[in-house]
């Protein structure tokens, strides 16, 4: 029988550590004999790339962002996700819409009523299921403090739009994070990221353990 396709988004604010842990779960995956498709948003596909440059960048307000934002995404589902769970991959995705609603809801308070309304256009028609719409089965949310995940970024690299906004915006990013896990607590996984590497990865790999998706524990990188 063919694998399941697993579709499995990691999230967290700048700083959180996530898209260090990323390939060392491919590994794990890819160990156990899985095919297993990298990427991340915005980005994944060539276009998606050339809109988050834009974000990144440039100037714009909050429904200026969401509209780029939700264009990468479709596309990426339609080019590479979509396509890649349709095969019995597993797709790790560094973010996905959770984001939206903490960066651009929460953190730019842009209404959610109207992030829900371009969720639904953005991620329902493609594919054989056309009333489907695709959203990760798990996410895996790496919860840190906002004025450690800044201690963390000072002087890595030259901050994006993003990164180089004030401590309150990453706190409301934050709160937007938690309540995206309390209102869907069946998919969302936390991971305290304030412990030591190692001890972050363990936490990695007993949700998957857990859940029946790594029948052994993978080696800390």
């Amino acid at each position: 029988m063919a694998p399941t396709g697993l579709f499995i988004s990691f999230e967290g604010i700048d700083g959180a550590g996530k898209s260090s842990h990323i390939e060392g779960l491919a590994d794990a995956f890819r160990a156990q004999s899985r095919s297993v498709v990298c990427t991340r948003e915005p980005g994944g596909t060539p276009l998606a790339e050339k809109l988050r440059e834009l974000l990144l960048h440039d100037a714009m307000d909050a429904l200026t962002e969401s509209l780029l934002v939700f264009a990468a995404r479709r596309d990426h589902l339609c080019q590479v996700i979509v396509p890649a769970l349709a095969r019995g991959d597993v797709v790790l995705c560094d973010r996905f819409t959770d984001a939206t609603f903490a960066y651009q809801g929460a953190g730019r308070g842009f209404d959610l009523q109207a992030l829900s309304i371009l969720e639904r256009m953005a991620q329902t028609g493609i594919g054989l299921e056309a009333n489907l719409m695709h959203e990760p089965q798990l996410t895996l949310w790496f919860d840190l403090a906002p004025d450690v995940a800044a201690q963390r970024l000072a002087g890595a690299r030259v901050p994006d739009r993003f990164e180089a906004q004030p401590a309150e915006f990453f706190r409301r990013v934050a709160q937007g994070y938690a309540d995206r896990a309390a209102a869907a607590p069946q998919r969302f996984a936390r991971i305290d990221a304030a412990q030591e590497r190692v001890a972050v990865w363990q936490q990695i790999m007993d949700v998957f353990v857990q859940r029946g998706w790594l029948a052994v524990q993978g080696t800390a990188l």
